[in-house]
Formats: structure tokens, C-alpha cells, sequence
């Protein structure tokens, strides 16, 4: 008896489970759409005025309807209202961006698999200095050696992404990303990370994501056999197109 009390109450909490993550995920998908119908109407480089039944045109529903999802879309966050006289000013918060930013990475890397690649483009910006250090170490530099093919210069190159840059590249991470393990030598404990080969103007290289890394997520860093640098005559403010290889990751 007590064995199938245990297993319906093991029932309930997966079901309960189950419920939560279909109810997020239809919550998703019913703030996407009127999100860029928004931004498509231009309000998300400056606020424009609706009224609840213009709305409606928009997302094919009645007026009523359209106002609980633009309460909605406000009580999350994702856009600013100020109402006035015959309607609302309405404009995307910089959550409500970036989820749609999120929503235009995920086209992306789907619609990679028909080119092969992935492009990233960002700014070369100036480290912490440290790369020198760490791809100095035996323990990185064989196992860069043994996954990538090259033995990195000392050194990395640091680019922060443009637009939805960072997460293509949290996506390369998560389906693309090789593990580097970490080691420990006389000195001290050296913490692992991974890694996914990329191509910079036709030099082979690599993104390296510590485990623990204090970089933000727009913040990239680059290895490679060469210095980077010299090689392309690179300086800080210039723009750099990385190509990251899809062909085995979707």
C-alpha cells in the first residue's frame, strides 16, 4: 500500500512537472509573436503610439484580448507603456530586445545547416592580459595540440559581438564545444573549459571558454597558431568576421 501511495505521489510531481514546462512553453510562444509585431511597427528603436484596437489588426484577435497581452508583455518586463489621450506609447525594453534577438539566433543557426557555417562579428578589444599566461602552460598547450590541430600562439584575441552574436555563440558552446580538461603542475590548479575551432580571414583558430569565466557572454576569446594581431594588422576598433563550422552540430 505504502509502495503505491510513493509511486502516485512520484506521478504527481512529474505531471505537475509536465504542466509547468508545456505552460512555459505555450507562455513562450504567445509573447514572441505580438513582441515582433511590436518591434515590426517600430517600437523597438522608439515608441509608437496604439491604441489596444489597432493592436489587434496586428495580432488577429479582438481588442480586448490585445490589451491582456500588452499588460502582459509590461508585467514582464518586456515593454514600457505610458498611456495617453487615445491610446498607449509603447516601446521595447532592453529584455524584450534581447529576446527577440535570442528568437533571430535560433533562425539562424537553423538555417546554417544549409550553408554549413555560422557567421560572428564583433570588435577587437583589449584583454586582461592573461592569455599569455595560460596558453604558456604544457598542460593547455597538448591538448590544444591533440583536439584542434595547432599549438596556440601565446597569447588571445578578444572581440565583443554585435547583436545577437552572443547567443550564436552560446549555442556554438552547447552543441559545437570540445572539453579541455584541467590540470594540475607545480605552481598551482589550472580550472578546465572548452573550446570550438573557428576561422579568422582564413587562419585557423579556436574560441576558448574558460569554466569559470568572468568574460560577459559578448565577450569572445581567440586562439590561434599565429598572433592574430600581427598577422591580419589588427587594432583595437577594428571589425573581425568569425566562421564557425555547423555542418556536425545540428
Amino acid at each position: 500500500m505504502i509502495g503505491r501511495v510513493k509511486r502516485f505521489i512520484n506521478f504527481l510531481l512529474i505531471y505537475e512537472m509536465y504542466l509547468k514546462n508545456e505552460i512555459k512553453g505555450y507562455f513562450h510562444m504567445n509573447i514572441i509573436q505580438p513582441l515582433k509585431k511590436l518591434a515590426l511597427i517600430g517600437a523597438m528603436n522608439k515608441g509608437i503610439k496604439i491604441s489596444s484596437a489597432e493592436f489587434k489588426d496586428h495580432i488577429s484577435t479582438s481588442s480586448k484580448t490585445a490589451a491582456r497581452v500588452l499588460k502582459n508583455l509590461e508585467d514582464q518586463g518586456l515593454i514600457r507603456r505610458n498611456i495617453v489621450s487615445g491610446g498607449q506609447i509603447v516601446c521595447l525594453t532592453d529584455k524584450g530586445t534581447e529576446l527577440l534577438k535570442k528568437e533571430y539566433a535560433d533562425y539562424q543557426f537553423i538555417f546554417s545547416g544549409y550553408s554549413g557555417h555560422v557567421e560572428l562579428h564583433g570588435t577587437v578589444i583589449t584583454g586582461l592580459g592573461e592569455g599569455q599566461y595560460y596558453m604558456s602552460k604544457e598542460g593547455y598547450r597538448s591538448q590544444f595540440r591533440e583536439i584542434l590541430g595547432f599549438v596556440p600562439y601565446p597569447g588571445t584575441l578578444n572581440v565583443r559581438l554585435d547583436g545577437s552574436g552572443s547567443s550564436l555563440h552560446q549555442k556554438l558552446k552547447d552543441t559545437h564545444a570540445m572539453k579541455i580538461e584541467g590540470f594540475t603542475d607545480r605552481e598551482r590548479t589550472f580550472g578546465g573549459g572548452v573550446c570550438y575551432p573557428v576561422v579568422i580571414e582564413n587562419i585557423q583558430a579556436a574560441v576558448i571558454v574558460p569554466e569559470r569565466s568572468h568574460y560577459p557572454p559578448d565577450l569572445l576569446e581567440i586562439i590561434s597558431p599565429v598572433r592574430l594581431r600581427e598577422t591580419l594588422d589588427l587594432e583595437d576598433g577594428n571589425r573581425v568576421r568569425i566562421v564557425a563550422n555547423t555542418f556536425h552540430c545540428l
